[in-house]
């Protein structure tokens, strides 16, 4: 078990480096030694997570409403399309993540340290494809 705790604190701590690499201040995941701040600094990474994420896809919302400036009709068939797969991608988000800590105890901190660096770790990899669209 103290395996498992250590891995959880290496994987949260290594997400928090990355978000303290974008921000000079502290963060929850600044020098994780304990349960108890693994669990914070797993609630940081999941919501820094997924606020960057809907940066990035309000992002992505504004860039196709320039694009289709002229053409309200593609624009609202472009944007329900895009929400569409956002609604139907968090839904698989969720699952695939409940799958992953089912092997814990549900409600657990064990629990609640590995949801929490799902969900962040596949927010971060939905973000980074938002984020390409924008580019294109």
């Amino acid at each position: 078990m103290k395996t498992f705790f250590l891995g959880l604190a290496l994987t949260a701590a290594i997400a928090g480096n990355a978000y303290a690499a974008q921000d000079s201040d502290s963060t929850p995941c600044d020098g994780v030694d304990s349960d108890n701040q693994t669990l914070e600094c797993s609630i940081y990474s999941r919501t820094t997570a997924e606020e960057l994420l809907k940066e990035n896809f309000q992002n992505l919302l504004n860039r196709v409403q320039s694009q289709f400036v002229a053409n309200k009709t593609q624009y609202n068939d472009f944007t329900n399309k895009l929400k569409s797969a956002q609604q139907a991608w968090e839904k698989l988000r969720d699952a695939d993540c409940a799958v992953e800590v089912f092997p814990s105890a549900a409600g657990s901190k064990a629990y609640k340290i590995s949801e929490n660096d799902c969900i962040a770790r596949m927010s971060d990899e939905r973000s980074e494809y938002i984020e390409s669209l924008v580019q294109e």
